[in-house]
């Protein structure tokens, strides 16, 4: 089957399966053939000369598409501001450390001077991390475009995103909740790849872990050694952390290798460990680049389709 009619079954499969209240409707790979058909080469050039200055703005744009696709969908929700007493979801707890959306405001504008109120904010945030994960070593992958901008932003939603404290059956339950599966699970968390946490995403395995460890015991002790040296117990360093592998500026597997040998951050990727089926996808993928950037296009392209939005904003951080 081409990988044309498995992306038409899995367009398909999600009208079915998900249970998101919002409407939804089908995507299409050419939805910008005729109205704006230099949309993606406009985005691209955005997201290019935003890495040129900024090596993070990979992991800042995937997890802020994340953040965005599990509250009501992939709807561009998380751009907005907060507007008078909306405390909107870029202002939430889990979300005060996204940054680089500049990125999405500059391909904005330039696509704006080129198809003025075509192109929506969801649909240029999904195109600029496929191309910020291609650019950084990653795979590249067709986006089934047509989502529209979401006009409902609050930051205590931002409660509903899955933590870095999860354990398996949390992560379960948040993802099967928007149809993913533990493979998506598992695939999506490679995200983890790219990237920096801040000291208080992963405190909880290195201080005061339970009664009978104060460190995780999962967690190879040296690796907690140097983790515990960064961020001391008490951390007064506001911007002290860790990067989530050792090559947090490359797409790879990386991330994979290291959670076997005990090398990983979260409590979440640590999780993944504690089942029989995650932890067999968890060895896969270490042992296999390709099969990881296979199952990552696959789960990111159903991540990114569930859809929630009503309009074409003029502006990402405003309705209209």
């Amino acid at each position: 089957m081409g990988s044309a009619n498995i992306l038409g079954v899995l367009v398909l499969t999600l009208l079915v399966m998900f249970p998101v209240s919002s409407p939804v409707y089908a995507l299409s790979l050419n939805y910008y053939d005729q109205t704006c058909p230099k949309a993606e080469s406009t985005i691209s050039d955005a997201v290019k000369k935003a890495m040129t200055n900024d090596k993070t703005v990979p992991a800042a744009l995937l997890r802020m598409h994340f953040h965005d696709c599990f509250i009501r969908g992939c709807d561009a929700s998380v751009l907005l501001k907060s507007v008078g007493k909306n405390t909107a979801e870029k202002d939430g707890p889990p979300n005060i450390s996204l940054h680089a959306f500049y990125v999405i405001d500059n391909a904005k504008k330039a696509v704006e001077a080129l198809c003025p109120g075509v192109v929506s904010c969801a649909d240029i945030l999904a195109l600029a991390v496929r191309d910020a994960v291609a650019l950084s070593g990653g795979p590249t992958w067709n986006v089934p475009k047509g989502r529209k901008d979401g006009r409902i932003s609050k930051a205590t939603e931002t409660r509903q995103l899955p933590a870095p404290t999860f354990n398996i059956s949390q992560l379960q339950q948040s993802f099967s909740q928007r149809g993913l599966s533990m493979e998506d699970l598992v695939a999506l968390s490679g995200g983890h790849t790219l990237g920096f946490s801040h000291c208080s995403s992963f405190e909880n395995r290195i201080h005061n872990f339970n009664s009978t460890h104060d460190v995780d015991p999962s967690i190879h002790p040296s690796f907690a050694a140097s983790l515990q040296s960064v961020c001391p117990f008490h951390n007064k360093v506001k911007n002290a952390g860790a990067t989530m592998d050792s090559s947090s500026t490359t797409f790879d597997n990386t991330y994979y290798k290291l959670l076997l040998q005990g090398r990983s951050l979260f409590s979440s990727d640590q999780a993944l460990l504690t089942t029989t089926k995650t932890k067999a996808l968890v060895s896969k993928f270490a042992s296999s680049k390709d099969e990881f950037e296979k199952a990552f296009v696959k789960s990111m392209i159903k991540m990114s389709s569930i859809t929630g939005g009503q309009e074409v904003r003029l502006d990402c951080r405003v309705v209209r």
